[in-house]
């Protein structure tokens, strides 16, 4: 395993190697193994967990520039101490490395208020397999120069490029921020109250949907909006009037509403402890089809329900498969993203890549045309 500490190193490593011919691995602290496509043998391993330093902060300027390896919750922390974030609330953020976040397009609750990491990220370097330490974008949020290069290796999984350090445009905390939970006896009655939400004149930065199965660990055995607001006290007392003429329902305030959204950022990772064999289908569809994708889950299932974005928990990742190939609604695009490793070669992980899968060969043609990097992480096609 080598564990280069610069990006020049880092570069480096990735030279020789390829001047070899030989395979590489590029990983950060690993926690998302079972994301994507099988982890191939390879000749070599690169690890950026020794880049792990923040390289310049500007607080009143409201960016940060750290490289790929520092922890998440290290990058969190630093900002919080400003009250500024990067609020794209990852899985397996106690443990998940900047760059792993960055290559897998991770991101949670808050996307809809906020955006994902094409929308948060102004810059990068990243080190070629020619050996060349690469910028694109910089430090200033208004400049778009180059950035085209940075969101081709967003959501890559490491298959074009080796991401050595990331520069953040930041957002202020709110200054006060409260959370509701809303219990349903039916998910018509959910999806209801989420559209009236969403029609309203305040726009909450979180609207998760819970179903009962998944709802119960949090207390709440029923169809259960999660609702995550900012702003100042007015705003907050508002909130909780306007929620209150929807549901019964609870406002969570300081560590009370920390632990939830951690308990519901975390639900991946616990559900994959839990169970060894377990698969996490990842469902892309219209506001519209929320409803219809959700009552389609049999066991625990969530979404993001005011980006169209949902998760269906498997304890077999055979159950999964027969999903997506059977019970998975019309017009949703659907995907297996995470699965035991030992079963990702059996599986269709990616049924439907669509017309884009040639163009994204042609760009990984031109960034590694002997398929050195990460071979089959990207659901097993590139």
């Amino acid at each position: 395993m080598l564990a280069p500490k610069t990006p020049p190193e880092l570069a480096e490593a990735l030279q020789q190697a390829a001047a070899g011919g030989r395979t590489i691995t590029l990983s950060g602290n690993s926690t998302k193994r079972r994301m994507a496509g099988p982890i191939e043998a390879a000749d070599v391993c690169v690890s950026t967990t020794a880049l792990n330093r923040v390289l310049e902060y500007e607080p009143r300027d409201l960016t940060i520039s750290v490289e790929a390896g520092l922890p998440w919750r290290e990058l969190t922390r630093v900002l919080a101490a400003n009250r500024q974030m990067v609020p794209l609330d990852p899985p397996f953020a106690e443990t998940a490395t900047v760059g792993g976040v960055i290559s897998s397009n991770a991101s949670g609750p808050r996307r809809r208020l906020y955006g994902s990491a094409r929308d948060l990220v102004i810059g990068m370097k990243f080190a070629t397999l020619e050996g060349k330490v690469a910028q694109s974008g910089g430090m200033v949020v208004k400049n778009v120069a180059g950035l085209d290069m940075a969101k081709l290796l967003i959501g890559s999984f490491g298959t074009l490029a080796a991401l050595a350090v990331v520069n953040f445009k930041l957002i202020p905390a709110p200054e006060r921020e409260r959370s509701f939970l809303l219990a349903f006896d039916e998910l018509p009655a959910a999806i209801a109250a989420r559209d009236r939400i969403l029609r309203g004149a305040l726009q909450p930065s979180a609207i998760d949907l819970l179903n009962p199965p998944a709802a119960a660990a949090i207390g709440s055995p029923a169809w259960t909006l999660a609702v995550r607001a900012g702003g100042n006290a007015a705003a907050m007392d508002r909130y909780e009037r306007e929620l209150a003429d929807l549901a019964n329902g609870v406002a969570l305030d300081d560590a009370r509403q920390q632990t939830l959204w951690r308990h519901i950022e975390e639900l991946t990772p616990r559900h994959l402890e839990k169970h060894a064999e377990g698969a996490v289908v990842r469902a892309s569809c219209t506001l519209k089809g929320v409803g219809e994708t959700m009552g389609s889950f049999q066991g625990p299932a969530l979404a993001r329900a005011g980006s169209g974005v949902c998760y269906g928990y498997f304890e077999r990742s055979e159950a999964a498969a027969a999903w997506l190939s059977k019970a998975a609604p019309k017009g949703s695009k659907a995907v297996i993203e995470f699965a035991p490793e030992a079963r990702k070669a059996s599986l269709e992980l990616w049924p439907a890549p669509g017309r884009d899968l040639e163009i994204m060969k042609r760009i990984k043609n031109l960034f590694d045309p002997a398929n050195l990097l990460n071979r089959g992480r990207l659901y097993r096609l590139i």
